[in-house]
């Protein structure tokens, strides 16, 4: 399969979009801490909710800064490829886009883990409100109709 100039800076717009969201989610969670934070400090006898959500954060955190990471290899992979095909180096232009489509891959892969564990976090603060069950699918359709 040939590929062209062109080829890798269709993944310019893609990557831009998926970096903006990361640093939203980035910027979402560095503001949960925050707010998690004052509750620990006003709350010194601990919270078992409050750490695990603590803990989850801190790998959500972690998680992100791969993502972002990986995006900006994504990034440096693809501009090499694109210069790699103006000197005619086909062949290792491949390659390097070859590599910034692997990262860009586990990156997103990254990004579904963590939105899986948002979804938990979720989950863990509305497990402390009485009440409330976590329906599956089928009975949530149910209860609509």
């Amino acid at each position: 399969m040939d590929i062209s100039i062109n080829t890798p800076a269709l993944l310019f717009p893609a990557i831009s979009l998926v970096m903006l969201a990361y640093t939203n989610r980035f910027l979402a969670l560095s503001n949960r801490v925050r707010s998690l934070h004052d509750k620990y400090v006003e709350n010194k006898e601990g919270n078992k909710t409050i750490h695990a959500q603590i803990k989850s954060l801190r790998y959500r955190l972690n998680l992100i800064k791969h993502m972002q990471g990986l995006g900006i290899i994504t990034f440096i992979a693809a501009i090499f490829s694109i210069f790699l095909f103006y000197i005619d180096e086909k062949f290792v232009a491949n390659i390097f886009f070859a590599a910034s489509l692997l990262a860009f891959t586990v990156s997103l892969i990254f990004s579904f883990i963590e939105i899986m564990m948002s979804n938990k976090a979720i989950e863990l603060e509305l497990s402390d409100m009485e009440g409330l069950e976590n329906p599956n699918m089928i009975e949530y359709i149910k209860s609509k109709f």
